[in-house]
């Protein structure tokens, strides 16, 4: 398929919101190759790329007034949120228009008090009242999906089905909480979930935890990352990266499982590579969301 059949319909100039991480810049140069001119809005604080060669500007986190006033002057109507942002946004930090005020007084709340998925539900909403367009990253650059399978030379064991599915139960119950995305699950025990800190800070956690000999000395165990049931998935799909499979190797683990077609793969060559040189698996899951609703997990 190429870049121009499977382009998404945009209406005016393209927006990225770009937060922590590589990953923004990886839809921007989708864009491109879509033939867009992006124009980049970097959170202040958060965005950490060299953005060279793009227009943009600087934009503190809650300031709705000033990307509208950006917006209208760029002609941008499309917008997408990439990169990951660490700071929720103070009372200080908002700065919203009068139609914010007027038809989405909730959504302003829950930015907030919000919870992530809440969070970005509202932040979603406010931009759709201004008549933004909001399109999931993975539409722009469809090739980070994960897919079913392992993606190198490794594949689960018999030990790790059972790991995966004690941290797929685990980090489902998570998400209908709109705590985290990610759980770890040793000798068929979840020892680890995913809070505020993100996945990396939890598998800094678990190589402590084997360091201190609070695990099995031998024993292996498994991340598993999922959308959350119920999640927004224009904004926040767990991903993975190069980072993600080192610090999944420091804590003493045999793999990671991703949620197929819901989850992100970033620098898809060099997680494969390292996974291959250490000897991790990488695979993607299909759940049956259904089924999880049967088993007491609400989608």
């Amino acid at each position: 398929m190429t870049a121009a059949a499977r382009a998404p319909e945009i209406k005016g100039r393209l927006g990225i919101l770009a937060g922590r991480g590589s990953f923004p810049q990886v839809v921007a140069a989708s864009a491109r190759a879509l033939e867009h001119n992006p124009f980049v809005f970097t959170i202040d604080g958060e965005a950490d790329q060299d953005w060279s060669g793009y227009d943009t500007a600087v934009l503190n986190i809650g300031n709705l007034s000033a990307f509208m006033d950006i917006a209208r002057r760029e002609s941008i109507g499309t917008v997408v949120l990439a990169g990951g942002i660490a700071r929720r946004p103070g009372l200080r930090d908002i700065r919203p228009t009068w139609t914010a005020l007027r038809s989405a007084p909730s959504a302003l709340k829950a930015l907030l008090s919000g919870g992530d998925d809440k969070i970005l539900r509202a932040a979603i909403h406010v931009l759709e009242t201004h008549g933004m367009c909001v399109l999931a990253a993975q539409e722009i650059a469809p090739d980070l999906l994960g897919e079913a399978g392992p993606l190198g030379n490794h594949r689960p064991g018999k030990p790790d089905q059972a790991n995966i599915a004690a941290a797929t139960q685990a980090a489902l119950a998570l998400g209908r909480l709109d705590i985290g995305q990610g759980a770890v699950a040793v000798s068929g025990r979840v020892i680890a979930l995913e809070g505020l800190e993100g996945t990396d800070s939890m598998l800094t956690r678990v190589a402590g935890l084997r360091a201190e000999g609070r695990l099995r000395a031998g024993s292996r165990g498994v991340l598993v990352k999922l959308c959350k049931p119920g999640q927004e998935q224009r904004a926040d799909l767990p991903a993975i990266g190069p980072d993600t499979v080192l610090n999944a190797h420091t804590a003493g683990l045999a793999g990671i499982a991703i949620e197929a077609g819901r989850s992100l793969v970033l620098d898809r060559e060099r997680v494969i590579a390292e996974a291959n040189r250490l000897g991790l698996f990488v695979t993607g899951l299909e759940l049956d969301r259904d089924k999880q609703v049967q088993d007491g997990v609400q989608p």
